[in-house]
């Protein structure tokens, strides 16, 4: 896949068949136009081209914005190029962009910049200034400027049922179940292993600590969950806890993988954390012992999820 940071250095020596959007979480609903972007280009004679953005629109023009995102950039990358996308523009979103009028951005992005042969779009896609711009829009300047608009209907989006919104409510509310049905696939965290305060390792559980360094990722809410992650190239599954570690003292949030079959030095590797189900919420409890405790069971809640999936 070949990725651009910005409209202007886009370039390809074919016509482009495109859709575009933030795309966050790449999920099901976002496939069902992802893959006619794909089989639009299956003859080879256009390209196919994703536009999004960073910073998030809210981001950029809510004040006090504090949305999470589903993706960092870097897994955006990983699961469009898995689709099988030819070509990604992650434009930087600012406020002179969001200024652009409709017309602009059709003319000189769209025409001008991408050569557009198609745009494939939802039926409620807005876009412009203010956002004032609708399908019916679009339609009218494809047939000024010499392009197709193919727009997925309204019962096609509304049988998926899908937003990104919803994905983020489910993970904030601990249905790690449902919000991997929206998405299609394990919503994953990607981080870092570095150094922690080694409590797991003298209590028998010894954890990996995650560092995720895009602030802006969605973390799920404090609590206990199943995970899995590829260790050298098998898959070891494990137990996560989000939160301070109460029960130790007052500590920041960290993210801690216990192993279930692995031992060995993770440090300074970056690994990609499936999540794949919620055991319970954080607690704080009245000894080291009855923590102990208390893992051994998560431990076996998760052995007993595990067995079901093999």
């Amino acid at each position: 896949m070949n990725i651009f940071h910005s409209i202007e250095d886009f370039s390809s020596s074919k016509k482009t068949i495109l859709t575009l959007g933030t795309f966050d979480g790449v999920h099901i609903g976002h496939k069902k136009i992802l893959d006619k972007l794909i089989q639009n280009t299956q003859n080879k004679e256009y390209e196919s081209l994703v536009l999004t953005f960073f910073p998030h629109p809210r981001m950029v023009l809510q004040d006090k914005s504090e949305i999470k995102l589903l993706n960092t950039i870097p897994e955006k990358i990983e699961l469009l190029e898995s689709i099988g996308i030819e070509n990604l523009v992650i434009h930087p979103f600012d406020e002179s962009f969001s200024r652009l009028t409709a017309e602009e951005f059709v003319e000189k992005i769209l025409v001008n910049q991408f050569h557009i042969h198609k745009i494939i779009i939802g039926y409620d896609h807005r876009f412009g200034r203010n956002r004032t711009a609708n399908i019916d829009d679009l339609i009218g300047f494809g047939q000024k400027y010499g392009f197709e608009v193919e727009q997925i209907s309204v019962q096609e989006l509304n049988a998926i049922s899908v937003s990104s919104t919803k994905v983020r409510k489910a993970i904030v509310e601990g249905n790690i179940g449902l919000a991997n049905s929206y998405l299609g696939y394990e919503y994953f965290l990607t981080g870092t292993v570095v150094e922690g305060k080694r409590l797991g390792r003298t209590i028998g559980f010894p954890t990996a600590n995650l560092d995720i360094k895009e602030e802006y990722k969605l973390i799920p809410s404090n609590g206990v969950y199943v995970v899995k992650s590829s260790i050298n190239g098998e898959t070891v599954f494990g137990i996560m806890n989000i939160g301070v570690n109460p029960t130790v003292g007052t500590n920041p949030v960290s993210i801690e993988v216990y192993f279930l079959d692995f031992d060995g030095d993770l440090y300074s590797q970056e690994l990609k954390i499936s999540i794949l189900h919620y055991i319970r919420e954080e607690q704080k409890f009245d000894s080291i012992d009855i923590l102990k405790n208390q893992i051994q069971k998560d431990k076996e809640i998760a052995e007993a999820y595990i067995r079901q999936l093999q």
